[in-house]
């Protein structure tokens, strides 16, 4: 064979060689611009549904205290039982025009995916629906205990039953909710005479429980779904708030009015 050939063999078998190594990069690279493509167009239509906020959040307020039950004993010492720290929670919704539509009112509103990020060291933790008539009183029902999923009905009628989770169809009422941590204390005895018992946050104190150990922080997401049936959706963490600068729970209850901006993003 002669020497000319032997070479022309070589750099055919370094091409074969070549060939085979760089055919699948050249397969995978095809295959990230697909991909690179697609999130592309993904990212724009994102962006093009999105332009104009339809529903968003423009406040939350928190009321924190604790409550128990008590009684006095034969030697008149007291003893509570079945303490119990709460937050009631009101989430505002806000539509985008007060010119209402089928765009930005109200057909339906469910919180799901409910997480406790943080979850204290003692008690144990609930969430419930809480009718708006009782924001801020220690009271709250088991039937309304959300085990993972809330829907809220709407309306348009000028009265509404607030037992029921339920909502103006034009945001006009909050989401109202109850975080509830029990079994703090049961059957716990005043080493001291007490005559006159408040039943607040200040109890929470006197039964030495400490802040830190009811640090929670809850996270779950909100979807509206509109008269046109469009669906939009916000996710939220909520730390519960046991102080501020200035007070503590400690002090009897806590109220905090946060104004925030949370914007609703249209998922289809």
């Amino acid at each position: 064979m002669r020497k000319k050939d032997i070479i022309l063999i070589f750099i055919l078998l370094i091409c074969i060689v070549l060939l085979i190594v760089l055919a699948p990069i050249g397969v995978k690279t095809i295959k990230v611009h697909a991909i690179s493509d697609t999130c592309a167009d993904s990212f724009i239509k994102f962006q093009q549904e999105n332009t104009e906020t339809i529903f968003s959040i423009d406040k939350i307020t928190y009321f924190s205290s604790c409550n128990a039950k008590g009684d006095t004993n034969s030697n008149s010492s007291f003893t509570i039982s079945d303490l119990y720290q709460y937050t009631d929670i009101a989430i505002f919704l806000k539509p985008n025009s007060e010119n209402l539509t089928s765009k930005n009112t109200l057909k339906s509103v469910t919180i799901s995916d409910i997480k406790y990020d943080l979850t204290p060291s003692i008690g144990k933790q609930n969430l419930y629906y809480k009718s708006i008539s009782d924001f801020a009183k220690a009271q709250f029902s088991e039937e309304n205990l959300i085990e993972d999923s809330i829907t809220f009905e709407t309306t348009s009628e000028n009265e509404i039953d607030y037992s029921k989770p339920i909502l103006y169809n034009n945001c006009a009422n909050p989401i109202t909710l109850c975080y509830v941590n029990s079994g703090l204390k049961d059957n716990y005895t005043f080493s001291n005479n007490i005559s006159n018992l408040t039943y607040n946050g200040s109890l929470l104190k006197m039964c030495g429980i400490t802040l830190s150990s009811l640090n929670c922080q809850i996270s779950f997401t909100i979807t509206i779904t509109n008269n046109l049936d469009e669906t939009y959706s916000c996710p939220l963490i909520l730390n519960i708030p046991l102080s501020t600068e200035s007070s503590t729970i400690y002090d009897g209850n806590l109220t905090i009015k946060d104004s925030v901006n949370y914007k609703f993003i249209k998922a289809n």
